[in-house]
């Protein structure tokens, strides 16, 4: 008899469920399901990129043992990078916006993170958080990780997210919905699907206050139109990991519809998750009630609710910025189009 083998945690990223949405699918007669991306080792969909950014370094020489690894972000790609760092044998210093919840800053910290809040200012900007990491790594000589712009990113989704997709799918699935970050989850996971079945419509969850919307609608970077409370999604360029890719249908969705879709999930299907991953599921349902019934449509439950606690599970905070968590999805996605 062969002895069993066993990896350590870097080893186990991806290959997460694909869950039924029950209620949102009966709602809409359509297959509506979520992978279950915070069931990566770091929590997130982001230990996805975290692993092939750094496993592409690797390949290509520039990041080695003991290595310092720097990065902007708004904190899921710092966790994974730390969690599969340490794996690895690296360090990580997070330069994160101090916008971000305080349980992210304060899970990097407990993870051993080195971590360096900033002021929140745009990418225009040269003490836009990207920039301050870029301009660290150069001077210390770390290895910057630069997701945005790095295709490693997008390269990772491309060959595991697509993938698991289409083989949980059987090779059914009609659409693929997923917000932008750095654009590494919707490019990777939609150049695989079209390339499997150029008939598979991708859609674009924008939050309001983003420019992809108007980017995939219009060819324009018109953003003009509110601001959300989402973090980690909502990009206002095209970055290297959205050339040159195909986005059939964009939506925007605001927080509220959001907000409504997080606690019915919670409510009714027992799923812990954070804002993304609402506007996410809310645009599958949008394209759902536009072209369904009968359709099979995937989307990302991005990360869990814990990180967010302080914000979207504290009635004072909603209270405070008008959101209502006892709105239901029907009655939100009737406001919405009154």
């Amino acid at each position: 008899m062969s002895r069993p083998q066993y990896h350590a945690v870097d080893s186990h990223v991806g290959k997460t469920p694909l869950i039924r949405l029950n209620k949102l699918s009966e709602l809409t007669g359509c297959e509506i399901l979520g992978k279950a991306e915070f069931m990566n080792p770091g929590g997130s969909v982001k230990d996805r990129a975290a692993y092939g950014l750094i496993t592409d370094a690797e390949k290509r020489g520039v990041l080695k043992p003991g290595s310092t690894i720097i990065e902007g972000t708004a904190g899921n790609t710092g966790i994974g990078l730390t969690v599969i760092g340490h794996a690895r044998g690296y360090q990580t210093v997070i330069i994160i916006p101090e916008t971000q919840s305080p349980e992210k800053l304060q899970y990097l910290r407990t993870l051993g993170a080195e971590v360096i809040p900033v002021p929140a200012k745009p990418y225009s900007d040269p003490d836009n958080y990207n920039h301050i990491a870029r301009r660290m790594a150069e001077e210390r000589g770390w290895f910057w990780a630069n997701q945005f712009d790095n295709t490693a990113n997008r390269q990772a989704h491309y060959e595991t997210t697509g993938p698991e997709i289409w083989e949980q799918t059987a090779g059914t699935v009609d659409a693929f919905v997923a917000a932008v970050g750095t654009g590494g989850t919707l490019a990777g996971t939609s150049l695989f699907l079209k390339e499997k079945n150029p008939e598979v419509t991708v859609v674009c969850a924008d939050p309001y206050g983003a420019a992809m919307w108007s980017w995939f609608t219009h060819g324009n970077l018109d953003n003009d139109d509110g601001d959300s409370f989402a973090e980690g999604i909502g990009q206002g360029r095209v970055t290297r990991n959205l050339e040159d890719i195909t986005v059939d249908k964009a939506y925007r969705v605001d927080d509220q519809t959001a907000l409504s879709v997080v606690y019915q999930l919670l409510r009714e299907e027992g799923l812990f998750l954070g804002l993304s991953s609402g506007i996410n599921v809310a645009g599958a349902v949008k394209y759902a009630l536009d072209h369904g019934p009968g359709l099979t449509i995937a989307t990302i439950l991005c990360d869990s609710g814990a990180k967010y606690q302080s914000k979207l599970f504290n009635g004072e905070w909603l209270l405070e910025n008008g959101l209502d968590p006892g709105l239901s999805v029907e009655a939100a996605f009737e406001r919405n189009s009154a």
